[in-house]
Protein backbone atom coordinates (compact mmCIF):
# COMPACT_ATOMS: atom_id res chain seq x y z
CA UNK A 1 0.00 0.00 0.00
CA UNK A 2 1.68 3.45 -1.16
CA UNK A 3 -0.72 5.97 1.13
CA UNK A 4 0.76 9.16 0.26
CA UNK A 5 -0.97 12.04 2.98
CA UNK A 6 -4.23 13.76 3.55
CA UNK A 7 -6.59 13.86 1.02
CA UNK A 8 -10.27 15.06 2.87
CA UNK A 9 -12.51 14.59 5.48
CA UNK A 10 -16.31 14.95 4.89
CA UNK A 11 -18.86 16.17 7.19
CA UNK A 12 -22.34 16.45 7.58
CA UNK A 13 -24.54 19.33 8.01
CA UNK A 14 -28.28 20.62 7.90
CA UNK A 15 -27.63 24.05 6.46
CA UNK A 16 -23.87 23.71 4.42
CA UNK A 17 -23.97 27.63 4.06
CA UNK A 18 -23.98 28.12 7.37
CA UNK A 19 -21.25 26.00 8.18
CA UNK A 20 -19.00 26.55 5.04
CA UNK A 21 -19.40 30.53 6.46
CA UNK A 22 -17.87 29.36 9.57
CA UNK A 23 -14.55 27.27 7.77
CA UNK A 24 -14.24 29.69 5.25
CA UNK A 25 -15.22 33.50 6.58
CA UNK A 26 -13.98 32.91 10.50
CA UNK A 27 -11.37 29.86 10.03
CA UNK A 28 -10.06 31.58 5.99
CA UNK A 29 -10.65 28.71 4.18
CA UNK A 30 -10.59 29.05 0.37
CA UNK A 31 -13.67 27.76 -1.26
CA UNK A 32 -12.97 25.63 -3.93
CA UNK A 33 -15.98 24.57 -5.43
CA UNK A 34 -19.72 23.28 -4.96
CA UNK A 35 -21.53 20.56 -6.09
CA UNK A 36 -25.33 20.19 -7.00
CA UNK A 37 -27.81 17.33 -7.30
CA UNK A 38 -29.28 16.54 -10.68
CA UNK A 39 -32.09 18.25 -9.81
CA UNK A 40 -29.93 21.45 -9.51
CA UNK A 41 -30.13 21.72 -5.34
CA UNK A 42 -26.44 22.13 -3.41
CA UNK A 43 -25.26 19.04 -2.44
CA UNK A 44 -22.07 19.62 -0.88
CA UNK A 45 -19.09 22.25 -0.66
CA UNK A 46 -15.67 21.73 -0.66
CA UNK A 47 -13.50 23.91 1.14
CA UNK A 48 -9.73 23.69 1.41
CA UNK A 49 -7.52 23.16 4.07
CA UNK A 50 -4.28 24.78 4.66
CA UNK A 51 -1.23 22.15 4.73
CA UNK A 52 -3.32 20.18 1.75
CA UNK A 53 -6.57 18.75 1.74
CA UNK A 54 -10.54 19.90 1.63
CA UNK A 55 -12.96 19.42 4.06
CA UNK A 56 -15.85 18.24 2.15
CA UNK A 57 -18.81 19.64 4.05
CA UNK A 58 -22.21 17.54 2.77
CA UNK A 59 -26.21 18.27 2.88
CA UNK A 60 -27.46 16.17 5.23
CA UNK A 61 -31.15 15.80 5.70
CA UNK A 62 -32.29 16.15 9.63
CA UNK A 63 -30.96 18.58 12.39
CA UNK A 64 -27.70 17.99 14.00
CA UNK A 65 -27.97 15.56 17.22
CA UNK A 66 -26.16 17.35 20.67
CA UNK A 67 -23.91 16.18 21.80
CA UNK A 68 -21.45 16.99 24.88
CA UNK A 69 -18.18 17.95 24.32
CA UNK A 70 -16.46 14.49 26.18
CA UNK A 71 -18.33 11.45 25.38
CA UNK A 72 -17.27 8.12 25.04
CA UNK A 73 -18.96 6.88 21.74
CA UNK A 74 -16.69 5.84 18.74
CA UNK A 75 -16.12 7.77 15.44
CA UNK A 76 -14.77 11.19 14.42
CA UNK A 77 -13.91 13.34 17.56
CA UNK A 78 -12.50 16.37 16.11
CA UNK A 79 -11.06 18.37 13.27
CA UNK A 80 -8.07 19.63 14.70
CA UNK A 81 -6.30 22.56 12.70
CA UNK A 82 -2.50 23.99 12.97
CA UNK A 83 -2.18 27.48 14.89
CA UNK A 84 1.09 28.43 15.32
CA UNK A 85 1.94 29.63 19.00
CA UNK A 86 1.75 33.17 18.28
CA UNK A 87 -1.28 33.52 16.74
CA UNK A 88 -3.26 32.07 19.51
CA UNK A 89 -4.61 34.85 21.40
CA UNK A 90 -5.80 36.58 17.99
CA UNK A 91 -7.60 33.25 17.29
CA UNK A 92 -9.31 32.97 20.47
CA UNK A 93 -10.21 36.66 19.64
CA UNK A 94 -11.91 36.50 16.60
CA UNK A 95 -13.82 33.31 17.74
CA UNK A 96 -15.48 35.75 20.70
CA UNK A 97 -15.81 38.41 17.92
CA UNK A 98 -17.99 35.78 15.95
CA UNK A 99 -19.75 34.63 19.11
CA UNK A 100 -18.37 31.08 18.97
CA UNK A 101 -17.25 29.93 22.42
CA UNK A 102 -14.54 28.25 23.70
CA UNK A 103 -15.77 24.61 25.00
CA UNK A 104 -12.39 23.32 26.51
CA UNK A 105 -8.79 25.26 26.41
CA UNK A 106 -5.32 23.53 27.12
CA UNK A 107 -2.11 24.76 27.19
CA UNK A 108 -1.86 23.84 23.12
CA UNK A 109 -5.06 23.84 21.68
CA UNK A 110 -8.41 25.74 22.04
CA UNK A 111 -11.60 23.89 21.54
CA UNK A 112 -14.60 25.16 20.11
CA UNK A 113 -17.76 23.64 17.76
CA UNK A 114 -18.59 24.58 14.13
CA UNK A 115 -22.85 26.22 13.67
CA UNK A 116 -23.48 22.47 13.57
CA UNK A 117 -21.74 20.82 16.57
CA UNK A 118 -18.74 19.42 14.90
CA UNK A 119 -15.78 19.51 17.51
CA UNK A 120 -13.02 22.08 15.79
CA UNK A 121 -9.25 21.86 17.64
CA UNK A 122 -7.04 24.82 17.01
CA UNK A 123 -3.84 23.62 17.95
CA UNK A 124 0.45 24.42 18.17
CA UNK A 125 1.14 21.41 19.54
CA UNK A 126 4.09 21.10 20.70
CA UNK A 127 5.14 24.21 20.14
CA UNK A 128 5.26 25.70 23.88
Amino acid sequence: MDVQGFHHVAIQARDIERVTAFYRDLLGFPELTRHLRPDGSLRSIWVGVPGGGFLAIEAAGTEPEPSPFRHERPGLLLLAFRIPKSGRAGAVEALARAGVPLEHETRWSVYVRDPEGNRVALSHHPED
